[in-house]
């Protein structure tokens, strides 16, 4: 009986070998998991940036047809500023005033993404192609897409891009004035 009392008595735990080995195990696992955490904020923030456009887009179109007034969104691609603007008359004739009727109708994109603003061109949906927007739609401070009482709106695709070089696109149907998100190709990868 004494016999097993002192086995039981022995002391229990981990060598320093073990010890290293375990810490070198969670070195390399973290050391794997700090690239993929990175890659996450910055697929987030790049989502991100793409609701904050989809909801002006929506914004605007809604405004524009609850209020039988057309609506434009102004975006400044080389400040990321964005600003709805309202059509309106004056001294006889028609034109655009910031719209600030309603919060969230102007505002600026994080400086980490990029935008670029393109005309799709008359192709087959599979292809995603998109050459550049003509100089018919811009305004002298910056791009503009607009929404018209009757629902629709001007055809166009934002491309917002990371510094990664990640892309997404925003494509507006002119028909619908809805927006639709398409995931593009890491630019700078074959």
């Amino acid at each position: 009986m004494r016999a097993h009392l002192s086995s039981r008595g022995s002391f229990a735990g981990f060598t320093l070998i073990e010890l290293m080995v375990v810490i070198t195990i969670i070195g390399i696992m973290t050391a794997m998991m700090i690239p993929e955490v990175k890659g996450s904020f910055q697929d987030a923030l790049l989502r991100s940036t793409g609701r904050e456009l989809i909801n002006v887009f929506d914004l605007a179109y809604s405004r524009a047809v609850s209020l039988n007034q057309t609506r434009r969104v102004l975006l400044d691609e080389t400040s990321g500023r964005y600003q709805v603007e309202k059509q309106v008359m004056e001294s006889g004739q028609e034109t655009f005033v910031p719209a600030d009727d309603v919060p969230g109708e102007k505002g600026r994109l994080d400086s980490r993404i990029t935008m670029e603003f393109r005309q799709p061109m008359e192709i087959s949906p599979e292809e995603n192609v998109s050459a550049p927007f003509p100089v018919s739609g811009n305004a002298p401070d910056g791009t503009t897409i607009t929404f018209y009482p009757d629902g629709t709106a001007d055809a166009g695709e934002i491309v917002l891009r990371d510094r990664g070089g990640f892309r997404l696109g925003l494509q507006i149907n002119p028909v619908t004035a809805r927006v639709r998100v398409i995931e593009m190709e890491r630019e700078g990868t074959p």
